[in-house]
């Protein structure tokens, strides 16, 4: 066996028992971390591809940022594991369901003549990885690209839409108000002439 395919095998394991880890640990934290380890060996078999910028991607986007920002929500969330553990059965069938059909396509798909798992031609010293997948992207598949950057595009405006939606239930300030305001807006001054305060009674007073 190539060091390369034990390379494979090593981190195609590490990469099904992250997975699994993701879906059977208890606490929310260790399966986040879970998927972390999952998208590194991920990038790793990137890298045997050959493809160094979709890895580097990989590891910048989802684990430096996506993941960071899971992390922190989950650690700041008061989750209650009870409440979660009791739908578990209820959405198994649809789960296994799911499952069976994505393990379907992707024989479909690894099956193929054309998309089957061949040994990658060899290429020279000058070829650029992000180059030939500008070039794919902009000419073979430059239609399903502007489709996925205008889907970004509307999901990103619906998020903003929905952060500043006006609720009644809720205290809005106007920072413009705000800016306008006056000292007489918000001090009164009132004149008050001095009391002069009583004495403490002692004790013989009161008898």
């Amino acid at each position: 066996m190539e060091f390369k395919s034990l390379v494979f095998y090593f981190l195609s394991t590490i990469l099904v028992l992250a997975a699994l880890r993701v879906i059977t640990a208890r606490n929310p934290v260790h399966s986040a971390l879970a998927l972390v380890l999952a998208f590194f060996t991920g990038a790793g078999l990137w890298l045997l591809l050959e493809a160094e910028f979709l890895a580097i991607t990989l590891v910048l986007v989802y684990i430096g940022a996506v993941m960071v920002l899971f992390l922190f929500v989950v650690m700041m969330l008061d989750i209650n594991l009870e409440e979660l553990r009791k739908g578990f059965w209820s959405y198994l069938p649809a789960g296994l369901l799911v499952a069976g059909l994505m393990v379907v396509e992707m024989v479909m798909v690894l099956g193929g003549k054309d998309l089957g798992l061949g040994t990658p031609a060899p290429h020279g010293a000058d070829y650029s990885n992000i180059k030939e997948l500008g070039r794919l992207l902009y000419t073979d598949y430059v239609y399903p690209f502007e489709l996925a950057a205008v889907l970004l595009l509307v999901a990103m405006v619906a998020a903003i839409a929905l952060t500043h939606r006006k609720r009644g239930d809720t205290r809005q300030m106007n920072p413009a108000d705000q800016v306008k305001v006056k000292r007489a807006d918000r001090i009164r001054m009132v004149s008050m002439k001095p009391v002069k305060p009583e004495p403490p009674k002692s004790d013989e007073d009161e008898e």
